[in-house]
Formats: C-alpha cells, structure tokens, sequence
C-alpha cells in the first residue's frame, strides 16, 4: 500500500476536502452583485454567477472582480492546507491539498447555499493550478486565448485547455496526476457527462461562440 493511503491520513483529507468545499462554495458573483446593488444574476442570461453572467449586467469591474475573487477561492483553499499540514505531514503535505482542490472545484459547481446550482469552474480551477504548480496555469490560460482566439468558442478552449494540463505538468516535470482528476470533473464546465448520452451531442455542446449571441446567453461557458 502506498504511504499517502494510510487510513491515519483519512481525517486529514477529510478534513481537506470539507475545507475545500467551504471556500469553493461562497458565490462571489452573487455577493458582489448583491452588494452592488444590481439585479439578481441567477434571473438573468444563463442564470450562472461566474463572470460572464456578472459582466452582462453591464459591470465589467464587477466582472472582472468576480473573475479574480472565484480563481483564488481555489488558491487560498489549497494553500491553506498545504500550509496547515505541512509541518505535520511533510511528506504528503500535496497528497493533502489536492482532496482541498478537488473539494473548492465541487463547491463552486455545486454550492450547498444555491441548492447546488453554482458556475462552470474555469476561473476556479485556474486557480487551483496557481497553487498546485503555476507554470500550469500559466499554460492553461495560454491554450485558452489560443484557441478561442482562432475558434471563437470559449468551450472549446476550455476542454482542450484541459484536457492539455497533465501534458503540461509534465512537460514541466511536475506530476500529471495534480491535473488528471479534474479533467473529467471539468467536463462539468460544458454540461458534457461522458457516461451520458449528452456525449454524443459533443460537438453541438462545443460550439458557444465566445461573443455573445442567443445561444451563448444559454449556455453560459464562463469561470
């Protein structure tokens, strides 16, 4: 049996994955919006509150604020744990702050406070590379620009920057399984369930244009 699955390690990533959940969850598109007195985002566009439902209130800042705030939920979850354990359990110190990202990935998709209804999860899950290795995120958001640049479909830069980070990590030498559990949970991102018939619909999923239109006001493919 492998060290990092010692049954004493259990309470621990319990304990990381709850913590993680916890700041995953907190909607800072709703918060912000609220604070800033605007309407409901869950009542308009998509009825998703990641940034791209936020930005059409009209708010850019407010967006741009939304972005950043749910990308280092992700950061902060992570660190926290890495930093919190690490004296303890020095040697699985990164074993313990993936359940912590998997557990702020799930939070911000599934939100116990909005009846499970949360955003997509790529500002999230950037910033969960941030803090797992950052020359990744560095990387997965140079895929993205990349290929929406040239597709004009965000979804799509966003399942292939995905599918594109184990590469990357290691490429860089890090190891690939810190990205390789959340390329299927990142299928959540564009509503494909790979073990549903909705795959076969794959490519019709893929084609959300990245300016906006009536469709992409219906399939919200934003962080």
């Amino acid at each position: 049996m492998p060290p990092w699955l010692d049954p004493s390690l259990l309470p621990a990533y319990a304990a990381a994955l709850a913590f993680g959940y916890l700041c995953g969850s907190i909607p800072f598109g709703l918060i912000l919006t609220r604070l800033a007195g605007t309407a409901d985002i869950r009542a308009i566009g998509s009825g998703n509150i990641g940034a791209t439902n936020v930005l059409r209130t009209g708010h850019k800042a407010l967006a741009a604020a939304t972005l950043i705030a749910d990308a280092l939920k992700g950061t902060f979850a992570v660190l926290l744990v890495y930093s919190y354990y690490g004296s303890e359990y020095r040697y699985f110190a990164h074993e313990l702050a993936l359940p912590a990202a998997a557990g702020a990935f799930l939070g911000h998709l599934f939100p116990v406070w909005l009846g499970f209804k949360g955003g997509k999860g790529v500002a999230t899950y950037i910033g969960l590379l941030l803090a797992l290795a950052w020359p990744a995120a560095i990387a997965f958001c140079l895929i993205w620009l990349a290929v929406a640049a040239l597709t004009r479909y965000s979804s799509l830069a966003a399942l292939v920057a995905s599918a594109a980070t184990p590469f990357a990590l290691w490429l860089i030498g890090d190891r690939p399984e810190t990205g390789a559990p959340f390329i299927w949970i990142n299928a959540r991102v564009l509503e494909i369930d790979p073990f549903t018939p909705r795959a076969s619909a794959l490519c019709s999923d893929l084609l959300i244009p990245v300016a906006g239109n009536d469709r992409s006001h219906a399939h919200d493919q934003a962080p």
